[in-house]
Order: structure tokens, then C-alpha cells, then sequence
């Protein structure tokens, strides 16, 4: 039986989602936006460019969301995208509203998805997700990690001028300023970057990669990036659909994982067909524990911030 994957959002992040989704013909697609029209044109535009690329999946768009029940898979992407000079907690009381409405409608008609956040701040609206689904947490989960490791990785390979195929990079923590990337986890070709990169660029390439974000709202003028959160999104989404298990850092609900508790954060995580099977405890140096529990306080904080909406 195919599976059924909806979208929810069809601005640019979740219309690049169900491009790439369908292009690896992941399942069949159904795109959802309050906007009359626009997820039934980007539906219709996508099946044509498969003619074209060469896949068959279904993609449908619709306004409301009979049409996504029954989803295996639901990817929420709606929200107010962050404008020059807003941070990401700038959005979270506008966004907490949108997502509330969203995960109703989605308890209602599929109530027996896996719910993967997008809208930011993740780790605020995934949580939120969690308690207003009342799914168990293995069925609900965030986008982040996967991207900034993906930011951290693509500026590793244009310093060391090797191939980001021979990159893998690893970020933990919230999906803002207070990320915490780890050198010594990422490594080319099997060789920690602390072998390869003097600290002083280490550090500089870290500080980018956790202002990855602001750079290109920045360089774009308006709106945010969509290409790379898309790809990001689609990478957890293949990892469920084929069982794959693959190891990917993703904002989880923390049980007492690296001293944290009841709140969601990005870590380590192994995703497969029931969505989040294990979440893996890696030894931290002090430093990096500290940054990963400093991350979490800030997330707490704003979690009491949207409690009305809980």
C-alpha cells in the first residue's frame, strides 16, 4: 500500500517538501494551505515536472483537510516565516496559535500519524504539537538538526575544499543561536575536523553555522531559507518510509537524556517506521554538556511562554 504523505503549508518550504517527496516517490502527496488555489496550482505544476523528471507519485492540493485523512505521515510547515531582525522566538506566540489549529485538525483526520515540525521555533512548536496531538512522543518530533548539521557540513567542505559527500557533521541543542555544534563528532572521511582545522577557524565556522539561518534572511531581503529545510525534512522522511534507522540529530522529547527532562531538544535520534525508535547518549566534553543544557533553559522559558496555548 502506498504511502500517504501531507504537507501542511505550501509556501516555499513545504512546496519544495512535496517536490522532493514526490520526486523520490516517497508515497503519494497531498498539499494543504489555507489559500484558495495556491496548493492546488503547486500540486498540479509538480505532477507536470514529473513527466519531465521522471516519477509517478500522486500529489493533490486541497484547502481543507479531508483530503489528508488517513496520512501516514504528516509535515507541518505553516507558520509566519522570520523577517530581517526578527529571532526565532520573535514568532512564537503568532506561530503557537497557527500550530494549534493545525495538530486539531490533524488528531481529527489522521490520528494515527507521525507529525514531523517545521514551522519555527521548532523546539517551542514541536512541543506544543506534542501535548495538543496527545500522540506518544515516539509519533512527534522537529526538523532542525538535520539542517544546521547540513549548514556546519557545507562550510567545513569550503574550508577543507574536500567534498561534502565526505562530510558528516553533527549539531545538537535548540534551533537557534544557542545550537551547539561538535567538532569532534564531525569528521571527512572518518577524520575528526580537530585533525584538520586549526580552532580559531573551527570556531569561526561553528559561529556561522549557527547564524546559518539569519545569513540568508539576510542575503534574501525577505523570507527565509527553504531549499535546504526541505531537503532536511524530506532526508527524516525517507528514514521512516524505508525503515531505514538512520542516525539523524532531530529535536526529540528528552526523557532524561543528557540531564534533560519533559521538553523537546535537538539530539541524536534514530528514526524508522514508527518514528522515533532510540535516542543515543554520546559522551559530551563539559563545555559542550554545559551549551547543550544552557540551550534546553531557553526552551523551557519559552515553552512557559505559550503554556495558554498547552
Amino acid at each position: 500500500m502506498q504511502n500517504k504523505i501531507t504537507v501542511v503549508g505550501a509556501g516555499n518550504v513545504g512546496a519544495s517538501c512535496a517536490l522532493y517527496l514526490a520526486q523520490q516517490e516517497l508515497g503519494d502527496v497531498v498539499l494543504v494551505d489555507i489559500v484558495e488555489g495556491v496548493p492546488q496550482g503547486k500540486a498540479l505544476d509538480i505532477q507536470q515536472a514529473g513527466a519531465v523528471l521522471g516519477f509517478d507519485s500522486k500529489i493533490v492540493g486541497a484547502n481543507d483537510y479531508a483530503a489528508s485523512a488517513g496520512s501516514d505521515i504528516v509535515v507541518i510547515t505553516a507558520g509566519l516565516a522570520r523577517k530581517p531582525g526578527m529571532d526565532r522566538l520573535d514568532l512564537l506566540k503568532k506561530n503557537a496559535e497557527i500550530i494549534s489549529g493545525i495538530v486539531e485538525n490533524v488528531k481529527n483526520t489522521s490520528p494515527d500519524s507521525i507529525i514531523i515540525m517545521v514551522t519555527n521555533p521548532i523546539d517551542v512548536m514541536v512541543y506544543l504539537a506534542y501535548k495538543k496531538s496527545g500522540f506518544p512522543s515516539q509519533r512527534v518530533f522537529g526538523q532542525a538538526g538535520i539542517l544546521d548539521s547540513a549548514r556546519y557540513a557545507t562550510f567545513i567542505a569550503m574550508e577543507l575544499g574536500v567534498s561534502v559527500k565526505e562530510v558528516n557533521a553533527m549539531i545538537l541543542g535548540g534551533h537557534g543561536d544557542s545550537m551547539v555544534p561538535l567538532p569532534s563528532y564531525s569528521t571527512v572521511s572518518g577524520i575528526p575536523i580537530t585533525e584538520l582545522i586549526p580552532p580559531n577557524r573551527i570556531k569561526a565556522i561553528s559561529d556561522r553555522a549557527r547564524v546559518g539561518g539569519g545569513e540568508i534572511v539576510k542575503l534574501l531581503g525577505t523570507g527565509s531559507a527553504y531549499y535546504a529545510p526541505a531537503a532536511a525534512t524530506v532526508k527524516m522522511v525517507e528514514s521512516i518510509v524505508n525503515d531505514s534507522n538512520h542516525l539523524l540529530p532531530c529535536s526529540v522529547y528528552a526523557t532524561g537524556q543528557y540531564g534533560i527532562s519533559d521538553l523537546y531538544i535537538g539530539l541524536p535520534a534514530k528514526l524508522g517506521r514508527g518514528g522515533v525508535t532510540d535516542i543515543l547518549e554520546v559522551n559530551l566534553d563539559p563545555a559542550d554538556k554545559q551549551a547543550l543544557l544552557n540551550s534546553s533553559e531557553i526552551y523551557q522559558k519559552s515553552i512557559a511562554e505559550v503554556s495558554d496555548f498547552v
